[in-house]
């Protein structure tokens, strides 16, 4: 008779955590990897809109300035020589194109009033846009929604495209200490402390969004009660769970559209 297989020890298997880098300078290549690479996942997911959406990532040096997409450019196209660096000004300092000054406007301040806050992400995704022309919040109808149960907020107003520091700071202010605000009539933004963090809650959040626009749109959708989705969200609404549940995203986009690193 075959004696039962012993179990494999735990320190012998894989399990990817995020790196430790030694210097500002590998945490800065790092940073511009994963933010061309989710640039692309974006655009595969067909998440980029004429020239609007964007996502930036904090320099670790230069912490008041912050690396993003170059204005007028596809999402599908990026590589990591693309990115540009813009300072607290909305000058470019770094980088070959012009910045979108609606991601300035917007993202600057999110990242002035949250300084734990490394990347932020914000498109004109298609069911983002639709859930926020009702102008409410994501309910807890699935078990990764809550995620965002008593997490994200709602700016409950809209003036035309973001242009100017006032409004931005606005936005700041109704994200507030969250990882997700709703911009009324305009779409989603999502912050982390990673690219890979901000970039998977505004993935799963455009999700949400589609799911509970469904389920509306079938019937009336059971909620969760509030004591199971507070403790589902202590489960699954934090930045390291959210940077694990991006790698396999990563994975797949460096492997099949390898020259992005370039």
């Amino acid at each position: 008779m075959s004696q039962t297989p012993e179990p494999v020890p735990t320190d012998r298997l894989r399990f990817a955590m995020p790196p430790k880098h030694e210097n500002t300078d590998d945490e800065r290549r790092h940073r511009k990897e994963r933010l061309a690479a989710a640039l692309r996942l974006f655009g595969r997911f067909g998440f980029e809109e004429g020239v609007a959406g964007h996502i930036t990532a904090r320099d670790p040096e230069f912490t008041d300035c912050f690396w993003v997409n170059p204005f007028g450019m596809s999402f599908k196209h990026i590589t990591v020589s693309d990115l540009i660096m813009v300072n607290h000004l909305g000058q470019v300092v770094e980088g070959r194109y012009h910045v979108n000054q609606a991601a300035f406007a917007i993202h600057a301040q999110v990242h002035k009033a949250r300084p734990d806050v490394v990347a932020a992400a914000h498109s004109h995704s298609t069911y983002g846009r639709a859930l926020s022309s009702l102008g409410e919040l994501l309910e807890p109808i699935t078990q990764d929604v809550c995620a965002f149960y008593q997490d994200h907020a709602l700016f409950d107003d809209y003036t035309g495209v973001v242009v100017d520091e006032e409004e931005g700071r606005r936005i700041a202010t109704a994200l507030g200490p969250h990882k997700a605000v709703i911009l009324r009539n305009h779409g989603l933004l999502t912050v982390g402390d990673s690219v890979d963090a901000a970039a998977w809650w505004f993935i799963t959040m455009e999700r949400s969004c589609q799911v509970q626009l469904t389920a509306k749109a079938a019937g009336k959708p059971v909620l969760i009660d509030p004591a199971n989705a507070e403790h589902t969200r202590e489960q699954l609404g934090n930045d390291l769970v959210a940077w694990i549940n991006y790698q396999p995203l990563y994975q797949q986009i460096t492997r099949s559209e390898p020259e992005l690193l370039d």
